[in-house]
């Protein structure tokens, strides 16, 4: 079954510290089948832990949650969403930090429902979301 929902950089850090029951019950619920990971998403997340001293635990967890659920490639789809994407947001005055730009391009470009807690991205026309923490 190919992926529905792609998992945005704050719920993979929530899943790795084992935070909001709720959301590791979707998440399991889904199963990793079902999710994937952006490859910036997977950039931001081992950004975070090389600015961590001593954070070992975290970069096994994530290592081994990587080789659980998908890591997708941005590719030239992605970066041709990314174009109409900031162009857009930038006309609205809404603009995005660019790695969530980025995520939400690739979520756009596949059809995927970005499962985020970042409310930031509601402004993104077409950009269907969901928050697996809210009950």
């Amino acid at each position: 079954m190919p992926a529905s929902y792609l998992l945005d950089t704050n719920i993979v850090s929530y899943l790795l510290r084992n935070q909001f029951q709720i959301l590791l019950s979707r998440f399991e619920t889904a199963g990793a089948a079902a999710t994937a990971i952006s490859s910036i998403t997977e950039a931001e997340v081992f950004f975070g832990i090389a600015k961590k001293s001593g954070a070992g635990r975290l970069k096994t967890a994530a290592e081994n949650f990587f080789d659980v659920v998908p890591v997708l490639p941005w590719d030239s789809a992605a970066a041709r969403a990314y174009g109409l994407l900031r162009a857009e947001q930038e006309r609205k005055g809404q603009p995005l930090s660019t790695e969530d730009l980025m995520i939400a391009a690739h979520a756009l470009s596949l059809g995927l429902t970005l499962v985020t807690h970042d409310a930031a991205f509601s402004s993104i026309d077409g950009l269907k979301t969901e928050d697996w923490t809210a009950e």
